[in-house]
């Protein structure tokens, strides 16, 4: 029985290369043959090709039937755990792969190697923090509807700390909190960190202080966000329609090329703006409403409001 009649794919069997053996060796003109490491000459051992590609279907049928079940080998690797999603579960579940109930013996059985595998999850308690830890950073990602690279990478963050040893002396809930606020900051994402700290479970100023040790060791590569990232989040906030959300934006725009924004904060500048272009499209938004959207004082807006009408006016 031929070799293609057993295996689905012949990527292993000693044939003719195909478009090599009408032709032959380049070099003698002999007969090409490949197998499942190179092409070889057979007269003069010439190597034609080495490590072919497999260019069949990645997933498997584990079942042996007509491929119903396509099966792969599990999911990616993910920075989110502290074994990186390679960890083993035993379920609760008190019937058996073809639905069969349990005897009380075997139950007895899978509960006693489920205690012996919590307690043998962790080889060292600088493990069980790391997992304490992510699994914070997860819970805080999902609070502030973070995106998962933007998880993965705060995930990262934690785990690169953990390993240089900036754990020792401070809260893992501290640094788990400026692991995500360093995540976004990364990102230019605008998210201040009075709204991380919303959802932490430390005190701002902890988490303030993490920042700035993570910020300094790790040398993040930190992005400023400016007034212009606080606008689409705002007028999305409030519903503000698309035409007052570019008028705002332009009217950022002239405040950072005349020089109105040093020292003061994006989101005060931002409201500012989306203030003004709302009573220019006439559409009204309080200050109360607007400042508490940003985070600041209608003090605040006010002030910002009124260096942007002198330089309207001007």
């Amino acid at each position: 029985m031929p070799l293609k009649d057993v295996y689905e794919r012949n990527f292993d069997e000693d044939v003719p290369a195909a478009g090599q053996s009408s032709r032959g060796c380049p070099e003698c003109g002999g007969l090409v043959h490949t197998n499942s490491i190179e092409t070889t000459c057979e007269d003069c051992g010439l190597v034609l090709e080495d490590r072919p590609i497999d260019h069949g279907s990645e997933w498997r049928a584990l079942d042996g039937g007509e491929r119903t079940e396509r099966k792969r080998t599990g999911p990616p690797l993910t920075p989110a755990r502290h074994d990186r999603g390679l960890s083993s579960e035993i379920g609760f579940d008190r019937t058996d792969a073809n639905g069969i109930a349990l005897s009380g013996r075997k139950t007895g059985q899978l509960a006693r190697l489920r205690r012996e595998n919590r307690r043998g999850r962790w080889a060292s308690k600088a493990e069980k923090n790391l997992a304490h830890g992510l699994s914070d950073v997860r819970r805080m990602s999902g609070a502030l509807n973070l995106a998962r690279s933007l998880r993965d990478q705060a995930c990262q963050i934690f785990r690169i700390a953990a390993e240089q040893g900036l754990m020792r002396g401070r809260s893992i809930e501290a640094m788990t909190a400026a692991s995500v606020y360093a995540a976004c900051r990364c990102a230019g994402l605008p998210r201040p960190l009075e709204e991380i700290t919303a959802v932490a479970a430390v005190p701002h100023d902890r988490v303030q202080n993490a920042y700035t040790v993570l910020n300094r060791e790790l040398r993040l590569p930190a992005m400023t966000v400016g007034p212009a990232g606080y606008i689409p989040r705002l007028a999305s906030e409030l519903d503000i329609s698309p035409a007052t959300r570019r008028r705002a934006a332009d009217l950022a725009r002239v405040m950072i090329a005349a020089g109105a924004i040093s020292g003061c904060k994006p989101a005060g500048i931002a409201a500012a703006c989306l203030y003004q272009a709302g009573l220019e499209q006439g559409e009204r938004v309080t200050q109360r409403v607007l400042a508490d959207a940003a985070g600041i004082t209608p003090v605040t807006l006010r002030t910002r409001w009124k260096h942007l009408q002198a330089l309207l006016i001007d």
